[in-house]
């Protein structure tokens, strides 16, 4: 499977780290080069320094070629852009990104977009935790 990842959070670089250990080639953008520095040292994918809304960046990280894409920063409206621009621009199969809010996860859902709030599943999580 080609999975692009759209940042290098402490989540991004768990997940790119995850998918490239099982075999998937993975290719991970970030603005910032430092944010790298999260990856596994076993890491084997390609780390790319760019946005995942703008188009050369993409297609520079193997989008077309993409069946997985998956913008995972700490911005909403970034993460909803180039989730946005992956699933109708270059019509990858599978597009999944993070929405913080989840009053707007739930309006993205509605326009056809995969999201996942790790607001709502933190709260969900404590809840459980303490026996709500």
């Amino acid at each position: 499977m080609n999975v692009v990842v759209m940042g290098c959070s402490r989540v991004g670089a768990r997940l790119a780290g995850m998918l490239d250990a099982k075999g998937h080639n993975v290719s991970i953008l970030d603005i910032d080069s430092y944010s790298f520095r999260r990856l596994p040292s076993s890491f084997s994918g390609e780390a790319l320094i760019g946005s995942g809304t703008d188009e050369d960046a993409l297609i520079n990280a193997g989008i077309k070629e993409a069946d997985v894409f998956v913008s995972i920063t700490q911005g909403d409206n970034r993460n909803v852009m180039a989730a946005q621009i992956a699933k109708y621009l270059f019509h990858v199969p599978k597009v999944v990104c993070r929405i913080s809010d989840p009053i707007r996860q739930e309006m993205y859902q509605e326009l056809g977009l995969e999201t996942i709030s790790p607001t709502k599943i933190g709260a969900d999580s404590f809840y459980q935790a303490i026996g709500g």
